[in-house]
């Protein structure tokens, strides 16, 4: 790994603690799979489904809502390591990959029917006395179920992100791996998010990918932070 500026030094090591919290918080809703099952994606099925489970919906929609946080350091800390690469490339990638993640935050949802307004509305359900009431509830969280698991202009937008940066790193200090990886899981992450709603399972190939790809550049930042610091 060659040397780092060390004015970016602090950078680099918060990006490789970003990473690992990225991967952290994948690790802790795929493990909550064991403790219920995947939410439906039918609004009547899923809002009883709140009721009965609410904590472990509630940290899976944190948890993969909250991971765009650490990746919008990740992202960053990235495009800069690369700035004396590829800066255009390290600039596009960078910038396509921070703009995802707010995109993401804005939305505050992921599928699989994973958002606060459905938590609402599972409430509004579990209170509702008439079945007109619970109808138009059901309605309401189809809408919002729909708008959740359709592609993710976000989803497309981080790939691409990441497809562009590893692309720009041929040329960097991140080695060998991280690269080959990154085109890898960017180029089938494209495809994944916008073929998301059709491909089901496979789409878990992608989900693999994607926190090891972080976890290795997490690495190689923190090792660009320890030989940047004075």
């Amino acid at each position: 790994m060659g040397p780092a500026d060390p004015s970016w030094a602090g950078l680099y090591r918060l990006g490789g603690l970003s990473a690992a919290l990225f991967v952290l918080l994948v690790v802790i809703p795929v493990t909550l799979v064991f403790a219920a099952p995947a939410p439906p994606v039918d609004g009547r099925a899923l809002l009883p489904y709140i009721a009965a489970h609410k904590t472990v919906y509630l940290i899976e929609l944190v948890c993969f809502v909250g991971l765009s946080v650490p990746a919008l350091v990740v992202f960053t800390a990235v495009s800069v390591a690369l700035k004396d690469a590829s800066r255009s490339m390290a600039a596009v990638g960078g910038l396509i990959g921070v703009a995802s993640e707010v995109i993401a935050l804005a939305l505050g949802s992921s599928p699989q029917s994973l958002h606060g307004g459905l938590v609402v509305l599972s409430n509004s359900y579990a209170a509702a006395r008439t079945d007109a009431e619970r109808a138009g509830i059901v309605s309401a969280a189809d809408a919002l179920i729909a708008a959740t698991n359709a592609v993710s202009w976000a989803g497309i937008l981080t790939a691409t992100g990441i497809l562009l940066l590893s692309l720009a790193m041929r040329k960097g200090s991140f080695g060998r791996a991280v690269p080959v990886l990154g085109v890898l899981t960017g180029a089938l992450g494209i495809v994944s998010e916008a073929l998301r709603p059709m491909i089901g399972p496979a789409y878990l190939v992608y989900g693999l990918l994607l926190p090891a790809w972080f976890a290795l550049a997490g690495w190689n930042l923190h090792g660009l932070g320890r030989r940047g610091t004075p």
